[in-house]
């Protein structure tokens, strides 16, 4: 027992201690195991259900907003003002076109209806029909009374039918997202219907069929959308059992109830989107039959785990002193061979010198690679390091993070002005220059930047930055320069003049950028001291070939572009092409700028997620027909019609789209909440806009201001109390914001003529 020291008693008592919160553990399992398997069934169930309702939204947002251009095109503009019959093909091949557009994305999407009640025809998978004739037209034209501009319906798949499914729908009900038309007018006369079969939504949950058991959706109506019982689809919830969902109060909760005489447990979340309840119910009962066995075979088990523990902490504490002897020796311990009171304390002792001594040696190497590092990168700059080493030297010094994240860098180089008239001798040269140095690696974010450098009088620093995007890049560093500048001026009282390298995106590159920004600090001869100078101004950005290109051009054309300004694009297309023809060179020579503008198109139209689909049809490529290309005014007229103005339309869709989606949440705002003191503030509130940006977007697409449109429409409001209710007009005033009800009953008076008791006589005379 005497190689029994303090190290071994402490292991066997460890071992001892380790195992005790296993028992606790099996002890507690055994008594809460109940509880937590039903708790774990319940906080389960929720997470699907969250899972499915994301799901499920997704699908139907999908649906919302694919529907959304399909009622904003323009052929569905033109449709809605026509009397569409079977002599209009081209109009009906069109809209059947666009119906196809929505179907072929994944979204279930069995059949998009299209109804317009005022010329009376109705477009569908299967044909167009006059809609008075249709054999089911009172059912759908019920639909145009719904209350709100978008709405979700559950309806009989047999109010939709077509020769495909003859008379047996392979599902009985269809979710119908239902939208009038016009959606932005105030005389909606119009239908789009997008059905999805209820039986399919299923398959838009990413799950099982198995996992749908006691999983069930239900609409605000209080019928079963979604059920593993396809025959309870379109069934109140009450069918399954379950009496006490009209209780449900929240967005989300769990309460127990029974079905039949069974207890269950009952787990709800309910949707913001469309007021959709996401069910869950379980059996108790089955959740918990299994919990006292398992709760057994845990405390078995930790009871095992317990002998075992024991056992090798006693075998392994007669093994574990002799290693811990050997170290002892090695620490040079002379009674390594006697009984120690406590080694972890003569361990300790050696390994914290060992552990000082490291670190002296590691402060003299810190300060010896420092010094390393900055005659690297200056022999760098010099280009005086192969192209092929300088990747792997920068990541041995620790840069392998800027090398991976950055996509664009230039070189800064800054120089003194002079020191005259100032409190400096030209012997504290070098000190101004070891401050500035110090500032660059302060101001500068350590990610963005390689540790600046002293070559001849000059600080020299790379900087780097995530950005791809030319422009962007170059007003990033641009910014960082001035505040550079700034704060050596306010703190050195001396001014300096910093070049400017072009981008470049190659690190191999560097020692010609250190030349670029040498060569722009020359013209402080011209220009003076205290200047920034980008190499690219000074020397239009081409180091080696002066080409007739107008980058100025360039950029206002591509930003008109993508503001879809087609008479600004125009003008500037042909301006660049005038700029880049008023040179004389060979015809190989231009096209060289010729390819250049439409690469550069070409990366706009990508950066901005636009398929080369979307504009071009041919086979070839878009470089050999502009070679095809022989004088300018070809060339000015391929680009134009082959590229430009397709991005164009393409970049005003997108707009139209944004501007349509917003007017129309403003639009669901007034008809919710006309009744209260609505301002276009507390819109734009909601939707995390500008009030001005919605102002102007609200009125380009409905020709209505904002206050405009929520009088009109509380006076469409007030005119249907006044003849299909007996609501007092005081009553009417106040409920739709009045000052008082004289001020109603004169705004009243003026647009319809008539008093609001004369106007509520009048129509019950007419309905008498």
């Amino acid at each position: 027992m005497r190689s029994l020291s303090f190290l071994s008693k402490m292991t066997i008592f460890g071992f001892l201690l380790s195992t005790l919160p296993v028992i606790f553990i099996g002890a507690f399992s055994y008594l809460t195991s109940s509880n937590e398997i039903q708790k774990n069934v319940n906080e389960s169930k929720l997470m699907l259900i969250m899972q499915i309702k994301s799901n499920v939204e997704q699908k139907l947002t999908t649906v919302n907003q694919t529907l959304n251009q399909v009622i904003n095109s323009s052929f569905m503009k033109k449709a809605l003002n026509l009397n569409i019959t079977e002599n209009d093909f081209i109009m009906y091949n069109d809209l059947r076109t666009e119906i196809r557009y929505m179907q072929s994305f994944d979204t279930k999407l069995e059949d998009v209806i299209l109804i317009n009640e005022r010329y009376n025809w109705m477009i569908k998978n299967s044909g167009l029909y006059k809609f008075d004739e249709y054999p089911y037209h009172d059912q759908l034209a019920s639909l145009m009374g719904l209350p709100d501009a978008t709405s979700w319906s559950l309806n009989p798949s047999t109010w939709f039918y077509s020769e495909e499914n003859a008379n047996n729908p392979a599902c009985s009900y269809s979710i119908g997202l239902v939208k009038h038309l016009p959606s932005t007018g105030l005389d909606p006369h119009g239908l789009a219907i997008a059905n999805i079969p209820a039986c399919d939504v299923q398959s838009l949950l990413g799950t099982n069929h198995s996992d749908l058991s006691g999983l069930m959706i239900v609409n605000e109506q209080g019928q079963i959308i979604l059920h593993s019982d396809e025959s309870l689809i379109g069934e109140p919830a009450e069918k399954t059992g379950i009496n006490s969902l009209t209780q449900l109060s929240g967005a989300s909760g769990q309460y127990e109830s029974h079905i039949g005489e069974e207890p269950f447990s009952i787990t709800y979340y309910r949707s913001e989107f469309n007021d959709w309840t996401y069910v869950s119910y379980d059996s108790i009962q089955s959740m918990t039959s299994e919990s006292k066995k398992i709760g057994a075979y845990t405390l078995y088990a930790c009871l095992l785990i317990l002998l075992i523990c024991v056992t090798i902490a006693w075998l392994g504490s007669k093994r574990m002193y002799s290693p811990i002897k050997l170290l002892l020796k090695q620490f040079g311990h002379r009674n390594a061979d006697e009984k120690t009171s406590n080694e972890f304390q003569l361990i300790g002792e050696q390994v914290h010198a060992l552990f000082q001594s490291k670190s002296r040696l590691e402060d003299e190497v810190r300060k010896q690679l420092k010094q390393v590092r900055t005659f690297f990168l200056i022999r760098a700059f010099q280009g005086k390091v192969k192209a092929k080493e300088l990747h792997d030297k920068l990541e041995q010094f620790d840069y392998s993070r800027q090398l991976e994240e950055w996509k664009t860098m230039s070189v800064l180089t800054i120089q003194m002005g002079t020191l005259e008239q100032t409190r400096y001798e030209k012997q504290d040269l070098e000190l101004l220059l070891f401050a500035v140095q110090n500032m660059v690696e302060e101001l500068i974010p350590e990610e963005e930047q390689l540790a600046p450098v002293m070559i001849d009088h000059t600080v020299v620093a790379l900087i780097g930055s995530r950005e791809s995007e030319k422009t962007a890049f170059q007003a990033k560093i641009y910014t960082a320069t001035e505040q550079l500048m700034s704060e050596i001026t306010s703190y050195l009282s001396v001014q300096v003049s910093i070049g400017m390298s072009l981008p470049f995106h190659d690190i191999r590159t560097l020692s010609i950028a250190y030349k670029e920004g040498l060569e722009a600090l020359k013209h402080r001869m011209t220009l003076g001291d205290g200047i920034i100078i980008q190499f690219e101004n000074i020397n239009s950005g081409k180091p080696y070939l002066k080409l007739n290109y107008p980058n100025h051009l360039e950029n206002e054309l591509l930003d008109a572009v993508k503001l879809a300004n087609a008479e600004k694009a125009k003008e500037l297309l042909d301006q660049l092409l005038r700029h880049v023809f008023a040179t004389e060179m060979s015809p190989q020579e231009y096209q060289i700028p010729l390819s250049r503008l439409l690469n550069n198109l070409l990366i706009t139209m990508q950066e901005s997620g636009i398929s080369l689909k979307q504009i071009y049809y041919g086979t070839g490529t878009l470089f050999e027909e502009l070679l095809d290309c022989h004088i300018v005014a070809e060339i000015e007229d391929w680009f134009w019609t082959a590229v430009i103005h397709p991005m164009i339309k393409v970049f005003r869709d997108r707009q139209d789209a944004q501007y349509h989606n917003i007017s129309e949440k403003i639009i669901e705002l007034i008809h919710r909440y006309y009744d209260t003191d609505l301002t276009l503030e507390e819109c734009a509130s909601r939707l995390h806009y500008n009030a001005n940006y919605l102002s102007s977007v609200f009125r380009k697409e409905t020709n209505y201001f904002f206050s405009e449109y929520l009088s009109v429409y509380r006076f469409q409001i007030a005119k249907k109390w006044l003849a299909e209710t007996d609501i007092p007009v005081k009553d009417i005033a106040a409920k739709l914001r009045y000052n008082n009800s004289q001020n109603f009953i004169r705004s009243f008076r003026k647009q319809e003529g008539l008093t609001p008791g004369q106007y509520r006589q009048k129509t019950m005379q007419i309905e008498a």
